[in-house]
């Protein structure tokens, strides 16, 4: 079940995602003694990232993941992991226990094994998982036409992960498949500006998860989606 929330401007919709978020891993901590999350990178979420920071939880007891990342140097500006670091793992949060998706091989190709046995230190089911969603219709680096789109989406393949050449972005990537996406209690999906209020319409439009990914998550019915949407 997909539910969006629209906002007025963003500083409202950063508050009132935060306050969902760090609800979430509030319970889980009081349920199980730990909380899990899975981020995106790109701009859209560094001011979330700051917020989070700054709230008061036993970040001792949350564990951090990415959604996905560009295959470089944990150093390059491309790096979603660098973006963690530099905006999430400050202030209270530098407590938090980060789990990255890169490793030491060639390719994400070759590593997407290693990077699965890295996971198992995340307990899962996620609490939150935090998604984006590209102009055209991606989400996490599920890319429309990607020669290795069907082993995302596969939900019976096993994999936690995958790694995916884009069609329509540069570098190779390592991404969360479908299931271990849907392997979460909530999806968050973060929106800025009013030309991904337009992929959104579009993408509940039809059910071709091969031309927009993003419908292969709106469309199921395991776990609930809420936007956060804000034009500006």
């Amino acid at each position: 079940m997909f539910t969006l929330n629209k906002y007025q401007n963003s500083q409202l919709l950063i508050e009132d995602l935060t306050s969902h978020i760090v609800n979430e891993l509030k319970q889980a901590i009081v349920q199980k003694g730990h909380a899990s999350i899975a981020v995106s990178g790109g701009k859209t979420p560094i001011p979330l990232f700051v917020s989070l920071s700054q709230q008061n939880i036993e970040w001792s007891r949350v564990f951090i993941t990415l959604v996905d990342d560009r295959w470089v140097d944990d150093n390059d500006d491309a790096s979603n992991e660098k973006l963690v670091m530099t905006h999430l793992l400050q202030n209270n949060a530098k407590l938090a226990n980060f789990v990255g998706l890169k490793n030491s091989c060639d390719n994400p190709f070759d590593g997407a094994e290693m990077t699965d046995k890295m996971l198992d230190k995340i307990p899962m089911p996620f609490d939150v998982i935090v998604l984006g969603m590209g102009e055209d219709g991606h989400t996490a680096s599920l890319f429309p036409g990607a020669a290795n789109l069907a082993a995302g989406l596969d939900m019976k393949s096993g994999r936690k992960v995958v790694g995916m050449t884009p069609l329509t972005a540069p570098l190779d990537r390592i991404t969360l498949t479908l299931p271990t996406i849907l392997n979460s209690k909530n999806i968050y999906l973060h929106l800025v500006g009013e030309s991904k209020m337009q992929v959104l319409e579009q993408a509940e439009k039809d059910h071709n998860v091969n031309q927009m990914p993003i419908r292969a998550v709106l469309q199921q019915d395991k776990v609930n989606v809420t936007g956060f949407w804000t034009a500006s």
